[in-house]
């Protein structure tokens, strides 16, 4: 197995000459901020490069565990090794929330500006 869990979210990548290696993510900017940090034997694929239109589901209620439900799909699915990560907006004052409900704390309709 090239990646291990060792706590999350810590992984270890062993390295493997021409290792393919899927961020789940569509967001160019993040991905590309995150292959720029990767040794040069990694080859770092996106969900776009894998052609994964999926709608993966996000049902966990920590940002931990959406990111674990992501890369474990795409392993499963796609036979790729993964790794994911999810954001969320944790507020001290109001028990940590939003938390992993930060894109639809406006209500599960709304826009990304009806949560300002």
């Amino acid at each position: 197995m090239i990646l291990k869990e060792i706590g999350s979210p810590c992984i270890v990548i062993q390295n493997n000459a021409d290792m393919k290696l899927v961020f789940a993510t569509h967001n160019k900017n993040k991905f590309r901020e995150v292959k720029n940090m990767m040794p040069d034997h990694i080859n770092l694929l996106s969900l776009n490069d894998i052609d994964c239109q999926d709608d993966i589901p996000e049902t966990a209620t920590t940002i931990e565990g959406n990111a674990l439900l992501k890369s474990r799909f795409i392993k499963k699915n796609y036979k790729i090794d993964c790794f994911a990560d999810d954001t969320g907006l944790e507020v001290e004052a109001l028990n940590n929330a939003p938390g992993v409900y930060s894109a639809r704390y406006a209500g599960p309709d709304c826009k990304a500006e009806d949560n300002i």
